[in-house]
């Protein structure tokens, strides 16, 4: 081959190469990414709601539930009925326990106020066994006092033989009338005080 020959073949490879070049360009910067749209399915989202609110409600009553049983309990241990023996206001032991059994709640709940009902057997006569219901009240209140309830927190009444738990005239019948109730009569919160 002659030079040139060369030469135009040389020119011309190089336009070729010009032209190709020409026709590449430059890369450009690439396309910001774009968010892709999730779509998830609509019934398992709702399902998920609503198993959340199922939970969310059972917790819920789990919370009522336990705070009724607290409740009950508590007014349970403040209702509970001592006994004293025949023509006695001293408390035995068993009564003792009971009373320490009213307590925690009355500790616990500083506006609660609660009322002890003093009642005998019906041996005696009326005028004796009001006055007996009477010392069987105060026994209890000076129990609980002792052991640091506010005393402007007890009221006390003696009904005497008035109002029997029990019938009868036999020493099983006497013995449930020898008795102090407690009544729950009231719960002054304790942002009113």
């Amino acid at each position: 081959m002659s030079r040139s020959a060369r030469t135009v073949s040389l020119a011309s490879s190089l336009l070729v190469l010009a032209a190709a070049c020409s026709k590449h360009k430059a890369p450009e910067s690439a396309p910001a990414p774009q968010p892709v749209a999730v779509t998830e399915d609509r019934d398992a989202l709702e399902r998920a709601r609503r198993d959340s609110i199922e939970r969310e409600n059972a917790r819920r009553r789990a919370e009522r539930d336990a705070e009724e049983r607290r409740r009950a309990e508590m007014e349970a241990a403040l209702t509970k009925t001592i006994y004293f023996q025949f023509d006695e206001s001293m408390l035995g032991d068993q009564a003792q326990a009971m009373l320490d059994a009213k307590m925690p709640a009355m500790t616990a709940n500083p506006g609660l106020r609660i009322r002890i009902i003093g009642h005998t057997d019906e041996r005696g006569s009326d005028e004796y066994n009001m006055a007996l219901g009477q010392r069987r009240a105060v026994a209890a209140k000076r129990y609980l006092t002792q052991h640091g309830i506010d005393a402007s927190r007890i009221e006390i009444v003696s009904m005497g033989e008035e109002q029997p738990a029990a019938r009868g005239g036999d020493e099983v019948a006497y013995a449930q009338n020898r008795r102090d109730e407690f009544q729950v009569v009231g719960a002054e919160s304790a942002s009113r005080r």
